[in-house]
């Protein structure tokens, strides 16, 4: 072994070892602040002595513990909104099922009846931070909501930026408000590809001018090609722009291309400044033909196809998608944010209108 492999072994045993640590840190921390959450929750709270009895107690610390820093009434009334939030819910039911099952299924079994007193700190809660808790229980309004932005952090490993971002984007109301009825059943992941893909993608980190052109919007995705990943999701890794298939003596280029690890699949988009039209995807199963043929390796699986359009009229895709047999898919973009209250409500108004 070279030396510097020898070198980059203790690398990894000191990166390891501070993740490690990070982890305990966590754990430790979460910890304190759920026990003094439960206490205030089930002992002072409860009791006759009313809200005032946190003043007193944020007092009475700053008194015994000086040194003691950040305990102060809006302190101790986070610990017990953390506590409050988590301490009902079901996490060995919750652990059956993924977030797209979650939202979709909307599982009583998740929220338990029965509501201990001092049960430990869930392991589950000790995979964020602090910051992470605060941002989840303070921006997402109901128990729901929460969940999948803490199953969503967990699984994609949000910094507390790409969280908030998410959050902002309104990514729980746009899951819930996705029909994911677009979506060609000839693939072997059929049943998985739902929960990957979405049928709206937001790009607002875009700067793009008006009117912008095709070229403007793949390279305005490869030069923000973090941003791109976070609302496409982790799991993607980026082989190309301008991708170039050979077929007889003509070139024909693939905007973006990519890898997908869970899927174990080429994925092209294909980028369009206009609404969806029936006759995209013709040049698009050509694409997939081509690329399967050409260069998906033996142990891959069938490459997948994503029309990226300003809009689609849902008809008109059922229509075209319906004798297609390739494994292509058609979604919406936007470049701006859309209004969180505005999602929230058309949110509302699907839930009154399926009850």
């Amino acid at each position: 072994m070279e030396l510097q492999q020898h070198f980059e072994q203790v690398r990894l045993l000191i990166r390891k070892g501070q993740a490690k640590a990070l982890q305990l840190a966590y754990t430790e921390q979460l910890t304190v602040y759920w026990q003094v959450g439960a206490y205030l929750y089930h002992r002072l709270l409860a009791a006759d002595y009313g809200d005032k009895v946190v003043d007193e107690l944020a007092d009475w610390l700053k008194k015994k513990e000086p040194t003691l820093k950040g305990f102060d009434r809006r302190f101790l009334y986070r610990m017990k909104d953390f506590y409050r939030t988590w301490y009902g819910v079901n996490w060995e039911a919750l652990k059956e099922h993924g977030i797209v099952e979650f939202i979709e299924n909307q599982p009583g079994i998740i929220v338990a009846s029965v509501k201990p007193q001092f049960k430990e700190l869930p392991n589950i809660l000790s995979n964020l931070s602090w910051t992470h808790h605060r941002e989840i229980i303070s921006q997402a309004r109901d128990l729901e909501e929460k969940i999948f932005y803490l199953l969503l952090a967990i699984k994609e490993k949000h910094t507390v930026r790409e969280l908030q971002r998410q959050i902002n984007s309104g990514l729980y109301e746009r899951q819930k408000l996705s029909t994911r009825q677009i979506i060609a059943t000839q693939h072997p992941d059929a049943k998985i590809i739902p929960k990957i893909f979405r049928d709206k993608y937001i790009f607002e980190f875009l700067d793009l001018p008006e009117p912008y052109t095709e070229n403007d919007l793949k390279t305005g995705l490869v030069k923000r090609l973090k941003q791109f990943i976070l609302e496409i999701g982790r799991d993607f890794t980026f082989i190309g722009e301008e991708y170039r298939l050979q077929v007889g003596k003509q070139d024909y280029y693939l905007d973006l291309l990519f890898f997908h690890r869970e899927l174990q699949c080429l994925v092209i988009f294909e980028l369009k400044t206009v609404s969806f039209q029936p006759e995209f995807l013709g040049k698009l199963n050509f694409y997939l033909e081509v690329l399967d043929t050409e260069v998906k390796k033996a142990h891959e699986k069938p490459s997948i196809g994503v029309l990226l359009c300003t809009a689609n009229d849902k008809d008109i895709v059922r229509f075209a998608m319906s004798r297609n047999i390739s494994p292509a898919l058609v979604a919406e973009y936007e470049t701006r944010l859309i209004d969180k209250n505005l999602l929230q409500q058309m949110l509302h108004e699907w839930m009154e209108s399926i009850v």
